[in-house]
């Protein structure tokens, strides 16, 4: 049902622009506090708002909900479409989780102190924010490709303004690999609009489950796989799946510590979500013909991620790339292709986000009193920080997957799923946990390295404690690392019908994958 008005996903949408317009006008040299708060202020309004989105969201409806609609190019079948459902809700929430936690962690970043421009830094992030929030909410698909791309922008400045030594080679190399996806997709959508004669994805969607609108498919060198390829590779890109991951760890490494969180709170999550949201749906036979195919890519990429993380020397590069290893569960569990693995991917995407967005955030937290990301810098800072240390020992333990914590739901859900798919199976299901048996290693080696052992660094032994706006920062990660750890069951329920409807969309199209884990009725 389309809003009459203005629909809360239409305010959601442009609150963070509001906020940079007001920014504008604030003057950088006698209001930098100002600007610091007012992006502050409208991230956290943001999150309040996607709340309030969730609170008035009918679970029990799979179709899309808060709708706006404006045609944009008639003509050509292109709208200003919005909107939310049970795939897209979670991220849309996180990436208001996630910006609020981004800006505090901003506040006293020492980089501010040699390169200034502070003003220009909060304004693109609220200018990520809005097109992150755009991605999630767009239903149209060359307004989402604008969107898409957009997100390239803000985040390639932060990385190659206020990023470390290798700043500029970093931002063009992630720029150039994403751009480089973006390309095949950008040809996919115009040949799936001109055939379908519209971009509306529900139209498209719908077309294709109704058999109104054929993308033939013969075999893997069919139209429709091309078509799924287009998608699939940008999406890969951006997520990254194994082997087109390799400008992840230097994006991380060089990014300022809010580019690392928002890159991998949010960001990473754009490739997953497009997985879910277009190539499931739009090219049914394809996915399920080519599933095996990225299985495959996704368990190499869990169990090479977790074992070139242990190899690490530098933090952040440990960091990064245990979200290759994390992002190919993600991943497995979208083409597990039945209720349980899509339900524990789009909740691990959440559990990604606010675990690994809390570890790149506590490695900030130390490198901005040592100014160095060498493993073996640190030791026995849990001596010196202890509140710091407990904080960062309960993120290590969300991540590495710990029961009663948010990483163990998400996986385990995600294990069902692949052990239950009628194209994965045992074989995947097998390797996929020993990527939990090595991210317990790599994780621990990390914790000992760092935290543990004797405080025998003269540099260690005075470290300034946490700011306010640190512990700020970090309170709110926990508290959703213990809430979804515990009582996940609401965020699954917001997930069901709408999963259903996907699966069941795939299942129609590919009677021999129908699903024998869709989730029963209630």
């Amino acid at each position: 049902m389309e809003a009459t008005g203005l629909s809360l996903v239409t305010v959601v949408l442009f609150l963070p622009l509001v906020g940079l317009t007001v920014m504008l006008f604030l003057n950088e040299k006698t209001q930098v506090n100002n600007i610091k708060w007012t992006a502050l202020g409208f991230s956290i309004a943001t999150f309040i708002l996607t709340l309030l989105m969730w609170a008035l969201f009918d679970p029990n409806n799979p179709g899309l909900q808060m709708v706006q609609k404006w045609d944009w190019l008639p003509s050509y079948g292109i709208s200003f479409h919005v909107g939310i459902d049970g795939l897209s809700l979670l991220l849309v929430v996180l990436t208001g989780f996630i910006m609020p936690i981004a800006v505090l962690i901003s506040f006293n970043a020492h980089v501010f102190h040699e390169r200034g421009r502070e003003k220009l830094y909060y304004m693109f992030l609220m200018l990520l924010e809005w097109a992150m929030i755009g991605v999630f909410v767009v239903q149209d698909l060359v307004i989402f490709y604008i969107f898409w791309e957009i997100t390239l922008i803000p985040m390639y400045f932060m990385i190659g303004i206020w990023g470390a030594e290798r700043r500029v080679y970093a931002a063009v190399k992630f720029f150039l690999y994403t751009m480089a996806g973006s390309i095949l997709m950008l040809l996919a959508i115009l040949y799936v609009g001109i055939n379908a004669g519209t971009f509306s994805v529900p139209e498209i969607i719908a077309g294709v489950h109704a058999g109104t609108i054929v993308f033939p498919f013969d075999g893997l060198a069919s139209t429709q796989s091309f078509l799924f390829l287009g998608f699939l590779i940008a999406f890969a890109i951006k997520v990254p799946i194994w082997p087109l991951h390799s400008w992840l760890p230097d994006a991380h490494v060089q990014a300022p510590t809010a580019g690392s969180i928002l890159l991998a709170g949010v960001m990473l999550k754009l490739g997953t979500y497009g997985i879910v949201r277009f190539c499931l749906p739009m090219f049914p036979q394809a996915s399920v013909a080519w599933a095996p195919y990225v299985g495959v890519l996704a368990v190499i990429g869990i169990i090479y991620g977790a074992w070139v993380s242990y190899a690490q020397k530098d933090v952040k590069k440990l960091v990064a790339y245990s979200s290759v290893s994390h992002l190919g569960f993600v991943v497995l569990g979208i083409f597990a292709l039945n209720a349980a693995g899509i339900q524990g991917g789009i909740l691990q995407m959440v559990n990604h986000g606010i675990s690994t967005g809390g570890l790149f955030a506590v490695v900030g937290v130390l490198y901005e009193r040592r100014h160095t990301k060498d493993i073996n810098a640190f030791g026995g800072i849990w001596k010196a920080l202890p509140l710091y240390g407990a904080i960062s020992l309960i993120i290590v333990l969300s991540s590495m997957g710990l029961p009663g914590l948010n990483g163990f739901v998400g996986e385990f859900t995600i294990l069902l799923g692949s052990l239950g798919s009628t194209v994965l199976g045992f074989g995947f299901t097998l390797f996929a946990t020993l990527g939990v048996i090595l991210a317990a290693v790599y994780s621990l080696y990390m914790f000992q390295k760092v935290f543990m052992g004797e405080l025998d660094k003269e540099e260690n032994k005075h470290l300034e404690p946490l700011h306010w706006t640190e512990m700020a920062a970090l309170v709110p990660i926990l508290i959703a690392i213990f809430l979804i750890g515990l009582q996940p069951a609401p965020f699954f329920h917001t997930m069901d019908a709408s999963v259903n409807a996907l699966v069941r969309q795939v299942g129609d199209a590919v009677p021999s994958v129908a699903s024998t884990l869709e989730l029963p009725a209630e």
